[in-house]
């Protein structure tokens, strides 16, 4: 994991130094900075998603590749479009509740 912070965003909470203060110290006036390059070791992996999510100002972002899942294959002809549509029947295949 490798993480990135911007310190124009930074409102100097505090919180990430108090979550991970082995990635990110703070400064006189309380503003973050980042300890090393950004690069995080997998045993501290949980303390810095902690600190990257409970940032106020989302100042910390991780940086890498994201796996998305495959988009669907376009239909043919043969492909019944209803078959794809959102409807009471498959409403937990969708996520959605009333």
């Amino acid at each position: 994991m490798k993480i990135r912070l911007d310190r124009t965003i930074c409102d100097g909470f505090g919180v990430c130094a108090k979550h991970a203060p082995g990635y990110f110290s703070l400064d006189d006036w309380g503003y973050a900075s980042l300890i090393g390059d950004g690069s995080v070791a997998e045993a501290d992996r949980d303390a810095v998603m902690r600190a990257l999510l409970d940032c106020p100002v989302h100042a910390i972002t991780e940086l890498g590749e994201r796996r998305f899942p495959a988009p669907e294959p376009p239909l043919t002809d043969a492909d019944d479009p209803a078959e794809r549509l959102k409807t009471e029947d498959n409403e937990a295949e969708w996520g959605f509740t009333r």
